[in-house]
């Protein structure tokens, strides 16, 4: 799948992207906030507009179809990209990881990676912004928050069983994000 950007000038932006064949969705994202939605057939066809949406509804419809609400798949992880280098995952704890069982704070997780655990999910139940004092179980979804090497740091050190022993500890690469003297603000989340 290709995303094609384009400047529209007085406009704002067109994002065309592949579905498959020659057709294309075109979304015009207008310097209001405004988005337009389009279909094209092939590259030769004309656009047939779809849909209009205010800023907040996109917002609201991008994040249903990114998966925040519900995921009809069980997966690994889901990552959502933030911009620059700021990405949100999601990981299912597994049995024997080392945050299963263990407070956010006693996983020492964002003095360890650098990511912060920003919900967590248990059965049905889901904890936003956790104190650093709640309990993780193995099973549950914890919602990771960081720069791509925190968050592969994150999975490195409390998801993937293979990454066993491999230093994951920002601090001893000197000073990312979560390195110091251990006086995290936030209890090491």
């Amino acid at each position: 799948m290709t995303v094609y950007e384009s400047d529209l000038p007085g406009v704002g932006k067109k994002h065309e992207i592949e579905l498959g064949g020659e057709e294309r969705l075109v979304v015009v994202t207008h310097n209001t906030g405004k988005r337009e939605v389009y279909r094209r057939a092939d590259a030769d066809a004309d656009a047939e507009k779809l849909f209009e949406l205010s800023d907040g509804l996109a917002r609201t419809v991008g994040t249903v179809l990114e998966g925040a609400y519900f995921q009809p798949v069980a997966t690994e992880n889901i990552d959502t990209v933030l911009g620059g280098d700021a990405l949100i995952e999601w990981y299912e704890v597994p049995e024997g990881s080392e945050l299963a069982g263990e407070t956010i704070a006693a996983a020492d997780v964002r003095q360890r990676t650098g990511a912060s655990i920003i919900a967590v999910e248990h059965d049905d139940e889901v904890t936003p912004n956790p104190d650093p004092g709640a309990g993780v179980r193995a099973g549950d979804t914890v919602v990771v928050i960081g720069s791509r090497a925190e968050v592969d740091a994150f999975n490195d050190a409390f998801i993937d069983p293979d990454a066993v022993g491999r230093s994951t500890d920002l601090g001893d690469a000197g000073g990312g994000p979560g390195a110091g003297d251990g006086d995290d603000a936030d209890g090491g989340r």
